[in-house]
């Protein structure tokens, strides 16, 4: 499980110190100088009693509740060099507590410095989702770019932030914060979970932003219920495809390629990934697992969507795994393996290898193939 590192969100955001006009490293050497006023000398008491940095987040916070028209605030910027994509429910109750906002009320605030860790490297459109599950845990999502790739293999913020849920195991998503109105091919692939129309959104950017019901965005909604029976797992549920290795590849030597080993550590973590996909659609279920050059593992799973296009594939998916993991260039991967069906009638082995051959021409890539007892 990639989860979120312990250190206080406050950290992540950076500060240049204050200097007080005529101040001075002896509070005793001031004496012979101009009385400040008494306003002077309060604001500056207070401010040597209390952290910069907490003042600076609580106002920043605060004015998240109610924002007049005509004034613009800039939210504190997010520390580049740890990204963070999932804050743990103390960690976020204490930040909702210390603001005097709710959880719900929090989210649009993290909205603005999450889009600095999206990769549009194509658009340079910034987008951002901010959301939250029953765990109450904040989660987030960014789009993703690949130059020299058709745009279809592009990763929406929406689909980020449900992949990022799916990896931490959050059962749900109840309520989500996202910078631009999503697309009709977020909206499609919202309706996977379990719910969806009843899942409260809200758009920064609108001029008097509300939570409303993601059905107000999707009203005559395709999905699921019209394709699969009630008692099938969907999307962010527990799934198990009965995946088995075949005889011939289940003991398959480990190839050494630049110095790395596809190690049987790589090949289960993406057999496991396989085992959790959403494909109930096609019947394929995929995963990938990725290595980088630190020997870190990441892994995604293939999902599907009843739309079929708006469909997440499993190297995406463990792309966003190695981001929200903390990975960093994508030449940083050097091995990846990817399982799938044996005789599926969605084949992922060609794309899996174009997109690791776009992004990191020097990972090397293996594949193995399952039978499935389901």
């Amino acid at each position: 499980m990639l989860v979120a590192t312990g250190r206080p969100f406050y950290k992540l955001f950076m500060f240049k110190p204050i200097i007080l006009p005529g101040s001075s490293s002896s509070l005793a050497s001031s004496r012979k100088a101009p009385s400040p006023s008494l306003s002077f000398r309060v604001t500056a008491a207070l401010l040597l009693i209390v952290p910069v940095s907490q003042i600076f987040i609580s106002l920043i916070l605060k004015t998240t509740r109610k924002i007049p028209s005509n004034v613009s605030v800039s939210p504190p910027k997010m520390d580049q060099t740890q990204p963070r994509f999932v804050i743990q429910a103390s960690e976020a109750e204490s930040m909702a507590k210390a603001s005097g906002l709710t959880l719900t009320e929090l989210l649009p605030s993290l909205v603005k410095s999450a889009q600095t860790l999206a990769r549009p490297t194509i658009s340079k459109f910034h987008v951002a989702a901010v959301g939250v599950g029953p765990s109450g845990r904040i989660f987030v999502g960014v789009n993703l770019e690949f130059p020299g790739l058709p745009l279809h293999h592009s990763v929406h913020a929406e689909q980020f932030l449900v992949t990022n849920l799916s990896i931490n195991a959050e059962t749900h998503l109840d309520y989500f914060v996202v910078s631009h109105a999503p697309c009709g091919h977020c909206r499609q692939f919202l309706q996977e979970i379990r719910g969806a129309p009843e899942i409260k959104l809200l758009i920064t950017s609108e001029e008097n932003p509300e939570f409303t019901p993601l059905s107000k965005l999707l009203s005559h909604r395709f999905g699921p219920d019209d394709l699969l029976d009630k008692e099938l797992p969907l999307l962010l549920e527990a799934h198990n495809n009965g995946l088995s290795f075949l005889s011939e590849n289940y003991n398959l030597p480990n190839v050494i390629s630049n110095g790395y080993t596809v190690s049987d550590k790589l090949k289960f973590a993406a057999f496991e990934a396989a085992n959790k996909s959403h494909a109930p659609y096609s019947g394929s279920p995929s995963g990938v697992a990725l290595m980088d050059s630190d020997g870190k593992i990441y892994k995604g799973s293939y999902t599907e969507s009843a739309a079929y296009n708006p469909s997440l594939g499993p190297v995406q998916a463990a792309v966003v795994a190695y981001i929200a993991g903390g990975g960093g260039d994508y030449d940083k991967i050097v091995a990846a393996v990817l399982v799938e069906k044996d005789g599926a009638v969605i084949k992922q082995e060609p794309t899996a290898r174009l997109l690791l051959q776009s992004i990191s021409p020097e990972c090397q890539f293996k594949v193995f193939h399952c039978n499935s007892g389901v």
